[in-house]
């Protein structure tokens, strides 16, 4: 992901706040554009307004806006939601509402699943507005991680609207325009209507039975668990959160991922000697599932400090060759922090209650490392875990085979693509402004000119794109004579492709609709006669 100079504090501001305009009446935004659940293909962009407006967003891959997706709403709270992006790509928005328009931001879509890099931020317990928060912002934006994992009290003290805004929203806009966002709430949002504000105030992922209390998601090859541990310790009433269900949603969600690496993140500690100390509850219920289900890291907050247990096995450290579970406290983020009142226990490996700071995550191949970056991004402690994965399998790739990629104008040039499997869809663009989809197509190009032509293959969120060039003159011009180029060998036992066009009899059924008219062929045989003719007499 490509971030921006960091501009100063008060151009920061105000770049913030207005929309430009330039003679029209410019709109203010009272909630600047944030990152909602971002994916392979989708990602969501929300903001406010200061009034009623219609607003959309113009977006596009790699500094280009020239895309448009248009809130459904005309009110001041929008959530915009571009769909068909393409997977690990950098995309540049801007909102345009009211007359006016934003600063250029950018983001990155989540990898094509199982890409083995991933590249994280979290931290728990920042919420109050201060200093020490932006500090931390400021830090970790500089990281350039692609997802910020939030553990909760992201809004002191009482996880209203007015404190989402001012102790959240504002201090981190930053951040959250570029880095996609996925917290969960803490007790302290818990204080207000069970957490209602904070809900209201996010579009996250959903479970079937706690909706965006707990969720879960894939990035690359990482599977991640947001947990309400707030519910689970029972300061939800039964109508709308309990800890039943959530224990059996998280048994399907663990036992159905097939990601070679886990990671579970809620707010109160399962162990933990600060001054909160060890949630029990959270230990005893989850620890079990945790542990039969392969989660290798658990990130959690509560207390303002920070602090990295030595893998864990029950109720105790795992034994040696035995596979244990670190749990960190990740509680720096910008609340005040609390001195830790007695010694280390013997199965806590690292504690800092001095520097406020967030964890830094890359998950490479079968490597996780995991730093305690400090504001001035020196590190303060770090984490290695290994495992062996599985080979990885090949990329997809798309075949695909051209005839008639060089001639005269009107030229009809035949497209076939063999993708990675019979459920990718082929779609084509011929680079003259038409298109058409299917594994074979016809085209003819009625210009003469260079033309670049691009067939994309899609399955769910996989994709695979391959170009290719077709050549077109004028009337009359000396063709040289080339061979038709492949992009990919076809594996073998595909079907051959025959010499010269292929007449409508031969066309695969699956072939999708032709782009030439009927009776096209037989002017075409006429005109390539005549070229033939003219170029014996020369």
């Amino acid at each position: 992901m490509l971030f921006s100079k960091l501009p100063a504090p008060g151009a920061l501001l105000a770049a913030a706040l207005m929309l430009t305009a330039g003679a029209a009446q410019a709109a203010t935004l009272t909630r600047t554009p944030y990152l909602q659940r971002v994916g392979p293909d989708t990602a969501t962009i929300a903001f406010r307004l200061d009034a009623n407006c219609a607003a959309e967003v113009r977006y596009g891959a790699r500094g280009a806006t020239d895309q448009v997706a248009r809130s459904t709403d005309s009110g001041r709270i929008h959530a915009v939601v571009l769909e068909g992006l393409t997977p690990g790509t950098e995309y540049s928005y801007e909102v345009s509402a009211c007359g006016g328009r934003t600063p250029i931001k950018s983001f990155s879509t989540a990898p094509v699943p199982g890409t083995r890099y991933v590249h994280f931020a979290a931290v728990g317990d920042f919420g109050t507005g201060g200093n020490d928060e932006k500090r931390v912002a400021a830090a970790m934006r500089a990281a350039q991680p692609e997802l910020f994992i939030a553990l909760g009290d992201n809004a002191y003290t009482s996880g209203t609207e007015a404190e989402i805004q001012n102790n959240l929203f504002a201090p981190l806009a930053e951040v959250l325009a570029e880095v996609p966002f996925f917290p969960v709430a803490g007790n302290h949002e818990y204080v207000t209507n069970q957490s209602q504000p904070y809900l209201d105030n996010f579009y996250l992922p959903t479970s079937p039975s706690g909706g965006e209390r707990y969720y879960s998601f894939d990035w690359g090859h990482v599977h991640f668990v947001g947990l309400d541990s707030s519910c689970a310790i029972g300061l939800a009433s039964k109508e709308r959160c309990t800890l039943a269900a959530q224990k059996a949603w998280l048994q399907q969600d663990l036992a159905a991922s097939k990601a070679p690496w886990k990671v579970v993140y809620f707010h109160h500690p399962p162990w933990s000697s600060g001054s909160h100390g060890s949630q029990l509850l959270m230990r005893r219920e989850f620890g079990p599932l945790f542990e039969q289900y392969g989660v290798d890291l658990v990130l959690t907050g509560h207390d303002h400090n920070y602090e990295r247990s030595k893998p864990m096995l029950g109720d105790a450290v795992a034994p040696t060759g035995k596979k244990g579970i670190p749990y960190l406290v990740v509680g720096g983020g910008g609340a005040s922090l609390r001195a830790f009142s007695g010694g280390a226990p013997a199965w806590s490996a690292y504690r800092n209650a001095t520097a406020h700071g967030f964890l830094d995550v890359v998950v490479d191949g079968g490597t996780l490392t995991a730093k305690l970056l400090g504001t001035d991004g020196k590190t303060l402690d770090s984490l290695t875990l290994k495992k062996e994965l599985a080979p990885q399998e090949p990329p997809p790739t798309l075949s695909v085979i051209v005839e008639g990629e060089r001639g005269t104008a009107p030229l009809q040039a035949f497209f076939r693509a063999t993708p990675p499997s019979a459920d990718y869809t082929v779609r084509w663009d011929f680079g003259d402004g038409q298109s058409a989809e299917g594994t074979e197509v016809r085209h003819v190009y009625a210009q003469p000119g260079d033309y670049t032509v691009t067939a994309t293959a899609t399955s769910g969120a996989s994709s695979v794109t391959t170009t290719k060039q077709v050549s077109v003159s004028a009337q009359g011009t000396v063709e040289t004579p080339g061979e038709p180029v492949t992009e990919v060998p076809q594996t073998p036992g595909s079907p051959g492709v025959s010499p010269g066009l292929p007449g409508e009899d031969d066309a695969s059924p699956s072939a999708g609709c032709s782009t030439v008219p009927p009776g096209a062929l037989l002017p075409f045989a006429a005109l390539t006669l005549a070229a033939l003719l003219r170029r014996r007499r020369r």
